[in-house]
């Protein structure tokens, strides 16, 4: 909810600055029915889905499962518009998940026997990697029509209202306006650097390289958190996740160099 709210000027005054320099294309019915549902489908369940999930499994089990995201929308893609998947996709689709497999083979052994929480959990997070997909590939078809910003500003907004209705219609423990200070702080940044950039980022991509390309891309993530919490938290990094990490890097560079198709 608070990662929403303070999310939600940045896109408000986007579609604002949008709208009075005449850059909004006239919208069908069907245009905003997508983009209220893929708001809401796309751009908040995934999160809440993560999230939710997390308080039954470990990290290192929650990363592989999230991950598969790009398989989806592969998969998707090629049932949904008749898309074929060639060898070279086949191939960084292996690389990229037998790396990030790897990479994160040590949280996986800590996790133990599997246990109904931790099944819970598991589907949480696969629910949360399909609806990801689902946005991912809906979005390629969009984003072309709409454009980058509108796109990102309408579907975002939608998101913050979804996120805003779901906190009040349930009771919670904490309540937003008595948390230490250091919370509001933290709850900035991640609609900042982790919201509001990484979203218009990554709609800007797929209207680059497509969908499929930019989930195989997004399959550095993953690898990328062993960096920055070596970096960033003093966690050491095991040969598992160095191997891991060349994998996913051989996959994503055996994708992105393919010229033509997206």
């Amino acid at each position: 909810m608070l990662r929403m709210a303070f999310s939600a000027p940045f896109y408000l005054v986007t579609a604002a600055w949008l709208f009075f320099a005449g850059k909004v294309e006239h919208l069908e019915r069907r245009d905003i029915l997508a983009l209220v549902l893929l708001g809401a489908a796309g751009g908040y369940l995934p999160m809440w889905f993560d999230f939710a999930g997390l308080a039954y499994v470990s990290a290192g089990l929650e990363r592989i499962i999230l991950f598969l995201y790009p398989t989806m929308v592969v998969l998707i893609s090629a049932m949904v518009f008749g898309r074929a998947i060639g060898r070279q996709e086949v191939l960084a689709l292996m690389l990229c998940y037998t790396g990030v497999a790897v990479a994160a083979g040590g949280d996986v052994v800590a996790v133990g026997q599997l246990t109904p929480q931790i099944m819970l959990g598991a589907a949480l997070i696969f629910a949360s990697a399909l609806t990801y997909a689902g946005y991912l590939v809906a979005s390629g078809k969009l984003i072309p029509k709409l454009g980058v910003l509108s796109f990102t500003a309408c579907t975002m907004l939608v998101a913050s209202v979804t996120a805003t209705a779901h906190y009040m219609a349930l009771p919670h423990q904490a309540e937003l306006t008595r948390l230490p200070i250091n919370v509001y702080g933290i709850a900035l940044l991640m609609a900042v650097v982790a919201t509001v950039l990484p979203s218009f980022l990554l709609s800007a991509g797929i209207h680059r390289i497509g969908s499929s390309r930019a989930a195989l891309v997004g399959t550095i993530g993953p690898v990328s958190t062993i960096f920055l919490a070596y970096v960033f938290l003093g966690e050491g990094v095991s040969a598992l996740q160095l191997a891991g990490t060349a994998l996913v890097m051989a996959g994503v560079l055996a994708i992105t160099m393919k010229p033509g198709r997206k």
